[in-house]
């Protein structure tokens, strides 16, 4: 009777799938702050390029 309890309880916990969501925005959370380092240098050059275009031509309509 136990054996057969705990296989049943077993099978329940492994379809459980309560905490799939938080898995998947860690894993989405993980993977963009991977890409972020690994690019982070192009995305400060592209920062810098669009904003310091922004404050010139802000500048010249001042």
């Amino acid at each position: 009777m136990k054996k057969r309890n705990l296989k049943e309880r077993l099978k329940k916990i492994a379809k459980d799938e309560s905490g799939a969501g938080v898995i998947e925005v860690l894993l989405i959370l993980v993977v963009l702050i991977a890409v972020v380092i690994l690019f982070k240098e192009q995305i400060l050059a592209l920062a810098d390029l669009i904003f310091g275009d922004m404050f010139t031509k802000a500048q010249s309509v001042f």
